[in-house]
């Protein structure tokens, strides 16, 4: 627990810094390119994530899990995640052309292939990768991904404003990847082997197949909302569609990977010694909805002062979509590390099944409610999110014993947290006057906001708390002035 819980606050530090940069490229990038552009590209990410599914195969989830990780064991892992990635690869090359015709959108071809070619180079840094996480060395891992955010932050922002458009986007993202791969290099754990193998590829290809059905569900499930909103809407709908989920998912965004950084290992490690995973569960996910639920429910409330003074109001169109998303989120949020959770007993393929049920009822229910507006095509994403939650709980209770009362009795603080703070940022948003700048009227409402919080943090007694005065700690004994009692 202790190195995990360092390297939850190096990878914290770490993601932190990269989010930010990325964040503030964003906001860049939104007053620079236009919403097609960015649904162009969005469009195509789509697919180029669920190739992302195949060409991992489940190796980095079998690196981190896997009890006795031989160098043989290593070497099949490295022949695999090379023949996927470079199999994949070339089936999106050929394939761009098709998609781009079926969209009826030629710019996604262009796009397509630069991304493609990334899928070349990935692997030289994902095994290196996936063992640093599995000894929790956020440390090592912090340095290549600095690099590769900083190189991908000046290549969007140069390329996009020399022309390039969703471009732009592309040609970052595969320098991203080659800045990474060779920085990853120092990094190699001694003993790695560079030569791959495929005398185990049996053992690693069937822990893949199974963790294959889980995150290609769950990557079809995300893909779907700008699928068939590309297909029966427009890209400028999937561009503001995707204004209106960033809008939603800044925590996520901020806390970036360090939510669930190390998770499968650390539960894996649990179950092997015969230890209940329920406690793990209940806290990771209080700790989560504490923070979170709170951070959707501001969004919900302030998203039109959100999405003015962040992306100007070229974008205002996606702002009736953020209650909803904000709703689903919520509830997806709940079951954050459920997936986590069954892949660390070694049983990835559980997940699969509320998965597929909402990726069922997301296409059933975006094509019967959407009428032309993204409003109600929102609506329709939350209400397939909604069904799928009994069928995740029904799995908690019993694979873990952790049952629906349970959880929603260990939710309550977060879920009082959550509502005083989007009550209060209500009435602070009647009381401010209106023709107030959005910006301004955010940077107002933050500290009284941020006080509210932590009142009812302490109030409902959540264990956050006990997180934050641990954070803190170390900040009073280095300041005199401050007291031992504070």
């Amino acid at each position: 627990m202790v190195d995990l819980r360092r390297s939850l606050v190096i990878n914290f530090i770490s993601s932190s810094g990269t989010t930010l940069l990325q964040f503030i490229v964003s906001i860049m990038l939104a007053r620079i390119l236009t919403p097609r552009e960015i649904g162009v590209y969005s469009m195509t990410v789509v697919f180029i994530n669920f190739a992302h599914v195949f060409r991992d195969f489940g190796v980095s989830a079998y690196i981190q899990r896997e009890k006795d990780l031989t160098t043989d064991k290593l070497r099949s892992a490295i022949g695999v995640l090379y023949f996927s990635s470079w199999l994949i690869a070339s089936i999106l090359l050929y394939a761009s052309s098709s998609i781009g015709l079926w969209f009826n959108e030629p710019a996604i071809i262009p796009v397509m292939r630069v991304l493609a070619i990334g899928f070349f180079f990935i692997p030289f840094g994902a095994v290196t990768h996936a063992l640093l996480a599995r000894n929790f060395e956020a440390k090592k891992e912090a340095f290549p991904n600095a690099v590769g955010t900083i190189f991908f932050c000046i290549s969007c922002i140069v390329l996009a404003k020399t022309g390039f458009g969703s471009m732009s986007l592309a040609y970052a993202n595969l320098i991203n990847i080659i800045t990474c791969s060779l920085a990853y290099i120092p990094m190699r754990p001694k003993g790695l082997p560079w030569i791959p193998s495929f005398k185990h590829w049996r053992s690693v290809a069937h822990f893949g197949a199974g963790s294959l059905l889980s995150s290609c569900a769950s990557t079809l499930h995300g893909a779907i909302p700008d699928i068939v909103l590309g297909k029966i809407g427009s890209a400028r709908q999937v561009g503001l569609l995707s204004r209106a989920n960033s809008t939603v998912t800044i925590f996520s965004y901020i806390a970036g990977s360090t939510v669930s950084y190390g998770a499968v290992s650390y539960m894996a490690q649990m179950y092997h010694r015969g230890e209940s995973l329920v406690p793990t569960l209940s806290r990771a996910t209080v700790l989560l909805t504490g923070v979170g639920w709170s951070a959707l429910a501001l969004s919900a409330v302030l998203g039109g002062d959100i999405v003015l003074a962040l992306y100007g109001p070229t974008w205002l169109e996606c702002v009736p979509a953020i209650l909803p998303l904000s709703i689903a989120g919520s509830i997806s949020m709940l079951f954050h590390f459920a997936p986590i959770a069954v892949t660390s007993i070694g049983r990835p393929y559980l997940s699969a099944m509320p998965t597929i049920i909402s990726t069922v009822a997301r296409i059933l229910f975006c094509i019967v409610m959407y009428d032309g507006t993204l409003n109600r095509f929102a609506w329709a994403l939350c209400l397939a999110t909604l069904i799928t939650a009994p069928v995740i709980s029904i799995q908690q209770a019993r694979y873990f014993g952790y049952s629906s009362a349970a959880m929603l009795r260990d939710m309550i603080p977060s879920m009082i947290v959550a509502l005083g703070t989007a009550l209060a940022a209500w009435v602070l948003s009647t009381l401010l006057p209106v023709h107030l700048a959005s910006l301004a009227r955010l940077l107002i409402m933050a500290l009284p906001l941020a006080a509210v919080w932590y009142v009812l943090l302490r109030i409902t007694r959540h264990i956050l708390v006990g997180e934050i005065d641990r954070l803190v700690a170390p900040i009073k004994a280095k300041l005199p002035f401050i007291g031992p009692n504070v």
